[in-house]
């Protein structure tokens, strides 16, 4: 798990790609500290398992799923990269939850000046990730934990303030840029949870859920004191 909170600016410093599988090795400083075969580092915001290391660089294995959803199959050498390592218990919670899973990539449609602020229009790829950003919630953004400004609905907008900006690899983005985005877990969840149906040749008394959907209702969470 990670908070979405960037430790450094990598840079990819070479490729290896065999169809839709490919070996990155990247180069880093801080995120090596400690590091050990199999820890996981957020890269772009996409959760990768460390294969091998040296004091200045890393090397990680892209798998099809991940070459398919995220935009890791586009990078260049040379090319900057958000980098994190996963959370350790006891540390601080600055961000939001962020599994480094992203659920699809995203087009910079725009980037402006709002004072101190620059603002970024994004619109998902795929629509269908929409309900799941809402205005002020949490939005990872090549692994960057963001707060939406505002959402409509084919995209959403986010805010960066200078320092953000600054520390991270958004700062070389611009129109026309592809992002990786993850939605906030809790509302995938919830969002499950809400339209779950039994798939057939499921015991519906075991599963203690009808057939037909989930009981977890509107009136049932008011019920219950969730809101």
């Amino acid at each position: 798990m990670f908070t979405g909170l960037i430790e450094e600016i990598g840079t990819l410093k070479r490729s290896y790609k065999q169809g839709e599988a490919m070996v990155l090795a990247i180069g880093a400083q801080r995120v090596l500290e400690g590091v050990a075969i199999g820890d996981s580092i957020s890269v772009n915001g996409v959760c990768l398992t460390v294969t091998a290391y040296d004091g200045r660089s890393f090397t990680v294995d892209v798998m099809p799923q991940t070459y398919r959803h995220t935009n890791l199959k586009d990078i260049r050498p040379g090319e900057p990269l958000n980098l994190e390592r996963a959370m350790q218990a006891g540390g601080r919670f600055g961000g939001h939850i962020v599994q480094g899973h992203a659920d699809g990539t995203g087009e910079i449609v725009s980037r402006r000046s709002d004072a101190n602020a620059i603002v970024f229009q994004i619109r998902p790829l795929d629509a269908r990730l929409m309900r799941y950003v809402i205005s002020q919630g949490s939005v990872t953004l090549d692994g960057i934990s963001l707060t939406v400004s505002d959402a409509g609905r084919d995209g959403f907008t986010v805010s960066i303030i200078p320092h953000t900006l600054k520390e991270t690899a958004l700062q070389f983005k611009d129109a026309g840029s592809v992002i990786n985005i993850e939605c906030d877990v809790l509302g995938k969840y919830v969002d499950h949870l809400l339209h779950y149906k039994q798939a057939d040749g499921v015991d519906e008394k075991k599963a203690g859920k009808p057939g037909s959907g989930s009981r977890l209702t509107a009136a049932f969470l008011a019920e219950n004191g969730f809101f």
